[in-house]
This record gives structure tokens, C-alpha cells and sequence, in this order.
């Protein structure tokens, strides 16, 4: 399989579920000093993310979760965030203006910070009040400290048990969807590599998913023209513009937002012949309770969506790390 190390994955997800104990100690420190409301903050792929774990949070929890985009709150402000505050990023250089000004900002106020920094030796790492510094696995990272704040709120009692699950099974499970997914990676590849414009739908915890892959991989690593919209409005707009021959991508998960995109399942093949659903669903995960599959089917969708990049690149011959303007130029 292309660009694909079994061993490497499955150590890399296994060490990122080991940070576990380090994210508890955290959250449980700022829970027990009083924690008012929580802010995910983030640009671009991290504001993808963070939209995850605040769709996931919002169906169960009572405090008040909200998403800030480091831009705009370095621009407007959020009289939201202040001392009680936990604001929570992720950062893989460190260098991101937005975040690096928006960190600045935030401790301003009076918020504290918990920062998943990959580069501990980065300023901004000293710059938050608690770092935890691993690579990679961004939304694993932030869904542990959703959910132990859900734990806190007791509407996760499952916590404990469904971990131990993640802990024993995940990271091998998630291997076995690449192997099951390379497939139809290759061929998606090989049918979509020359689209003009494509767009990607999706729902829940999965719609960060989409924004993300359609803008930070198709776009910025592909150079393809996307469009990404939510599945909830896709009959607000979009669903006009559909032909026979619209390129259209549809990410199904399993949250409870899943009646969404089977809505938009039932209506595309009226009017499309140039459909695809990914269902998250279709991959098996051995080991993990069908209860607990909706807080990492996002994990499976990018599981799956790693095989189509591996085999887009590949056949276009356009690295993935080939940028024209970012981080090239000033803007």
C-alpha cells in the first residue's frame, strides 16, 4: 500500500491514547478550580477540529462550549472569555500567527490555556499554561478532554469502560479500515484527480471532517477547487446547483446528526450520477462497542480519506507538501 507503515500507525494512535493520563490530570485541575465555560480555538485545519469537539460536545454537555476562530477573536474579541475560561488549542509548528496572537490575547483576559503542541521547544509551548507536546492524531488529543470534561459533568459514564476499549483495540482497528479503504481510494483517485470543482457534504463531528479534507487537502495539498457545506443546508442552496454530472461527496457518520446525510443520500441519486457516499458505518472496527463508535468515526472517515490522498498523489504526481503562497510569502 502506498505511503502506508502499519507498525508507525499504530504506535503513533497507541501514544496518543497513552497522553490520556497527562489530559486527565489537566481537566481534572481546572474542573476542581472552577471552570466556567470552554472555548476551542483554532485556524484553518485546527478550526476544523475544533469544530469536531464541540459538535460532540453539544449533545450532551450543560456548560458552555463554544468555537472561537483565532483570526476573529484577535480581530473582535469574545467577552465570553475571560478568568473560569479553558481555552483549548492545537499547534503543530508553533509559529501560527493567529494562534500565537490569539494565546496572547486570551491569558489577557484572564483564561487559562491547554495547548496540544507537537514542538515543546517552541515559544508558544511556554507561552500556555498547560502543554501536552505529541505529533499528530489532533482530534483523538481534543476528544479525550472533551470527554473527560463530559465525565465530570457525569454524562459519560461509559468513560472509563469505553477507553479501555479505545486503548486495547482502536489503534489497530483503524489500520484495518486503511487496508479495507485502499481500494476505493484508488479508484475515487482515479475518478476525481481531474474535477474542475468537487464538493463534500457532511454532519456532526464528521462536518469539521469535511470543511477540513475539502480545504486543507484537496485544496491547499491537492490544489483542487472544493466547495464544503453542511449537510443540514445542502437543501438550502446547494441542491440547485446539482446536475447529472456534479462531482459531489457525501460523509456519513454515526453521531446524532446521521440523519442529516442519509436525507442528502436519499435525494442525490434523483438527480446525480456522480455521487459518492463514504458511510463510516460500512468499516468494521473489531473490538469496539457499536455504543462507542460515534465518538471515533470521525478517526475511520480520515482512516478512509488517508487512502484517497495516498493514491491522489500518486497519480497526479503533485506532492502533498508543495505549497505556491503558504508560509512562502508575507500576507
Amino acid at each position: 500500500m502506498l505511503k502506508f507503515d502499519e507498525q508507525k500507525q499504530i504506535d503513533s494512535v497507541r501514544g496518543a491514547l497513552a497522553l490520556r493520563t497527562q489530559i486527565e490530570q489537566i481537566v481534572d485541575t481546572v474542573w476542581h478550580d472552577g471552570l466556567t465555560n470552554l472555548c476551542w480555538l483554532g485556524i484553518g485545519g485546527t478550526w476544523a477540529s475544533c469544530l469536531q469537539a464541540h459538535c460532540h460536545m453539544k449533545e450532551r454537555s450543560a456548560l458552555d462550549v463554544f468555537v472561537s476562530n483565532a483570526a476573529e477573536y484577535c480581530a473582535a474579541g469574545d467577552r465570553r472569555i475571560g478568568p473560569g475560561t479553558l481555552v483549548i488549542i492545537s499547534s503543530v509548528t508553533g509559529t501560527t500567527v493567529e494562534i500565537v496572537e490569539a494565546v496572547k490575547k486570551v491569558r489577557e483576559a484572564g483564561a487559562r490555556v491547554l495547548g496540544f503542541i507537537d514542538k515543546p521547544e517552541v515559544p508558544l509551548a511556554s507561552s500556555v499554561d498547560f502543554c501536552i507536546s505529541y505529533p499528530a492524531n489532533e482530534q483523538l488529543k481534543f476528544f479525550m478532554a472533551a470527554d473527560r470534561i463530559l465525565w465530570h459533568e457525569g454524562v459519560m459514564p461509559e468513560y472509563e469502560a469505553m477507553y479501555q476499549q479505545f486503548d486495547a483495540a482502536l489503534p489497530e482497528a483503524l489500520v484495518e479500515v486503511e487496508k479495507a479503504a485502499d481500494t476505493f481510494g484508488e479508484d475515487f483517485a482515479r475518478r476525481h484527480r481531474d474535477d474542475a470543482l468537487h464538493y463534500f457534504v457532511g454532519a456532526g463531528s464528521l462536518y469539521g471532517a469535511t470543511y477540513s479534507y475539502a480545504m486543507c487537502y484537496w485544496e491547499e495539498m491537492h490544489w483542487i477547487r472544493t466547495k464544503s457545506i453542511h449537510s443540514a443546508e445542502f437543501f438550502h442552496g446547494m441542491l440547485e446547483i446539482v446536475e447529472e454530472d456534479t462531482p459531489v461527496t457525501l460523509f456519513i457518520g454515526e453521531d446524532a446528526q446521521r440523519s442529516l446525510g442519509e436525507r442528502v443520500a436519499r435525494f442525490l441519486p434523483k438527480v446525480c450520477q456522480n455521487y459518492t457516499v463514504i458511510d463510516t458505518q460500512e468499516y468494521a472496527l473489531p473490538g469496539i462497542d457499536d455504543a462507542f463508535r460515534p465518538v471515533v468515526c470521525h478517526l475511520v472517515m480520515h482512516a478512509v480519506t488517508n487512502r484517497i490522498d495516498a493514491h491522489l498523489e500518486a497519480l497526479s504526481g503533485h506532492d502533498m507538501k508543495l505549497r505556491r503562497y503558504y508560509r512562502k510569502m508575507d500576507y
